[in-house]
């Protein structure tokens, strides 16, 4: 369990380049793909739907300690290392940036969630014969 505990620590410090990751987003001079994974970092991360659920003991846990650190070293790798460093100097200076950009994220996430609901609704619709 020593393990367990170390690795959750590690992530802790690593979910915090969120906050970098979501002020890196909106800079100019961060390239589209990395925007694409922020984008999908963050919205996972805000989600209320994990890929594997909580619940399921010990899997549960996967998401939290693997593919979340993953997804965030990958886009952290993306951006620049100027647009990474005027980022960290944004978050020291103005840390009440980060709460105004939540909107922007939770209306990313609710357009992802009604897309896959919509298509979820199509595919069964045509499965079922009714058009």
């Amino acid at each position: 369990m020593k393990i367990l505990t170390k690795l959750k620590a590690k992530v802790k410090i690593l979910k915090s380049q969120v906050h970098i990751l979501r002020i890196a987003y909106s800079d100019k001079r961060t390239p589209l793909i990395a925007k694409l994974l922020i984008g999908l970092t963050v919205g996972y991360l805000l989600s209320p739907i994990d890929l594997i659920p909580d619940l399921i003991p010990i899997l549960g846990l996967l998401d939290d300690l693997i593919i979340v650190p993953i997804l965030i070293s990958i886009s952290i790798k993306l951006i620049p290392e100027i647009v990474l460093s005027d980022a960290k100097k944004e978050l020291k200076t103005n840390p009440e940036k980060i709460k105004k950009n939540n909107w922007f994220f939770a209306i990313l996430i609710i357009i992802f969630w009604i897309c896959i609901i919509y298509v979820a609704f199509k595919i069964y619709e045509k499965q079922s014969g009714k058009h």
